[in-house]
């Protein structure tokens, strides 16, 4: 039976990062994964760019940007392993990268580059790496080590890092073997659900929409009520079933199942003013005039609603055009549900962090770890993500203790 310091379950961001720092302070690792690839979340992000962290993380207080049952947990291991540490080690592999949109930096070339990466730091400590792979049990010792029986036999460890992801793109892998694992061990979970995700409407409702499908535009998103009220300033796009784009999908992590959603859709306009204005000098219909304001295609849609809206400016009453601005400005929706984990990015809940260590990422199960997606902590978009994955393996890999002879 082959022992080692520590055992990773999973080869994904966070593990093969934590393996990697593990390693290379002298650590005996082994990496299991039950799939062939590695990293494929990696690999599909950023449109194969990967949106590998974000500049604007505040280093005061980092944990704005994250959703947690108890957001404050991430703050330790954000605070220790900033962005700037993971862009450096990016640099020091040559990776050339750009900033898109506030603050997310992407890979020039490919995602694969990261991968190759992390990889390569692997390499450097020594790091073993078994795949595929699969894990089917896990039990302790009577001397406080681990058990663990593989597809290619038992190994034993006293410390075991679980990085098995969450329930999110299950195409690429995804199980809730981190989950099952935690229960067995007698810890808690926050009840799992997709994050990150489109939000889709109930087809007849939604069937004058879904002739948008396609269209973009920049939309203020908002949702809860007072304390808990959450606002967005980003693109917003029209599908078949629903909506999704940035502003969606950061809403959705938000986003309470039977409560609205409420959107401007010209939030850089004052409508009721410009309305009135070209009420004055237009004798061009509504949705002529309406479509030098917003996209011509919503312009043509809205006006469609109500008959006082298909008829020349000029002639339509001041209370009409008033109720035309505040539907745009003011539209409030009640989404029927989610596109669910197929085309959710993240996977919102997860282990509970009052049963987790902040400083080392070990469970109240001494010697058993966890890191990554599978923790209740999750990201907004934009690289937020990955930089938990980053900060939470370098917290573990950091404290792990050299125990194997």
């Amino acid at each position: 039976m082959q022992a080692f310091d520590a055992v990773v379950i999973g080869a994904g961001a966070a593990g093969l990062f934590c393996a990697g720092v593990a390693g290379q302070r002298g650590l005996r690792v082994l990496v299991l994964d039950h799939s062939e690839k590695v990293a494929e979340k990696i690999r599909i992000s950023g449109g194969g760019r990967a949106n590998f962290t974000n500049r604007d993380i505040e280093p005061r207080a980092p944990h704005k940007h994250f959703i947690s049952d108890n957001p404050n947990f991430c703050r330790s291991a954000l605070s220790r392993y900033t962005p700037q540490d993971f862009i450096s080690l990016v640099q020091s592999h040559g990776i050339a990268f750009h900033e898109k949109h506030e603050g997310q930096l992407f890979c020039d070339r490919s995602a694969e580059d990261l991968i190759q990466m992390l990889l390569a730091e692997c390499t450097a400590g020594g790091v073993q790496r078994w795949q595929p792979c699969g894990v089917t049990a896990v039990r302790l010792t009577g001397e406080g080590s681990y058990e663990l029986d593989t597809d290619r036999g038992t190994v034993t460890s006293r410390s075991v890092v679980v990085a098995t992801g969450g329930l999110s793109i299950p195409k690429i892998g995804a199980t809730d073997f981190g989950y099952r694992l935690a229960k067995q061990f007698g810890l808690r979970l926050v009840e799992p659900r997709p994050g990150l995700v489109p939000l889709t409407f109930d087809g007849a409702a939604w069937q004058r929409y879904a002739e948008l499908a396609g269209l973009s535009l920049p939309v203020q998103i908002e949702t809860g009520a007072q304390k808990q009220r959450v606002q967005f300033m980003e693109d917003l796009l029209f599908t078949h079933r629903g909506l999704s784009g940035p502003a969606v999908l950061q809403i959705s992590s938000y986003w309470q199942p039977g409560s609205p959603i409420r959107l401007n859709l010209a939030p850089d306009v004052n409508l009721p003013e410009a309305l009135a204005q070209a009420k004055i000098r237009s004798r061009k219909l509504i949705a002529n005039e309406l479509a030098t304001l917003v996209p011509s295609r919503l312009a043509d849609a809205w006006t469609q609603q109500d008959p006082d809206w298909q008829r020349p400016i000029s002639e339509a009453s001041d209370k009409a055009l008033s109720r035309l601005a505040d539907r745009l400005a003011r539209w409030e929706l009640t989404p029927s549900g989610s596109e669910g984990y197929r085309k959710a990015e993240v996977t919102l809940g997860g282990i509970d962090t009052r049963d987790l260590s902040s400083q080392t990422l070990e469970s109240s199960q001494p010697g058993l770890y966890f890191i990554g997606e599978v923790v209740d902590v999750t990201g907004w978009l934009g690289g937020y993500n990955f930089q938990w994955a980053w900060a939470s393996a370098h917290a573990c890999g950091m404290a792990l203790p050299v125990l194997a002879t």
